[in-house]
């Protein structure tokens, strides 16, 4: 598998992202990358998870920089445990 980076003559960000996308349905998606334009853009035009295909429009609604991929998946399955209310304060940051 390629990165489109690369292909672009763009190297790879050094940063992560951990990140919250809400759904039409006012779902949230929890997601890492270390590229979170790109990424964002993937989603939106149904290039992304499986999940959030056929459910925008999509709304990138909070994002947070890790130290590196292992930080970015262990928060990931932080989030993931989460309840909705509980999502719901980390994105109003609260």
């Amino acid at each position: 598998m390629s990165d489109p980076d690369l292909q672009q003559g763009k190297p790879p960000s050094k940063d992560w992202y951990v990140y919250l996308i809400r759904t039409r349905t006012n779902t949230l998606y929890c997601g890492i990358t270390n590229d979170l334009e790109r990424r964002f853009e993937q989603h939106q035009i149904g290039k992304g998870a499986k999940y959030l295909r056929g459910k925008g429009p999509l709304n990138l609604e909070w994002s947070q920089v890790v130290a590196d991929k292992s930080a970015a998946l262990k928060e990931e399955i932080r989030i993931k445990k989460l309840s909705k209310v509980q999502k719901e304060r980390l994105v109003s940051g609260c």
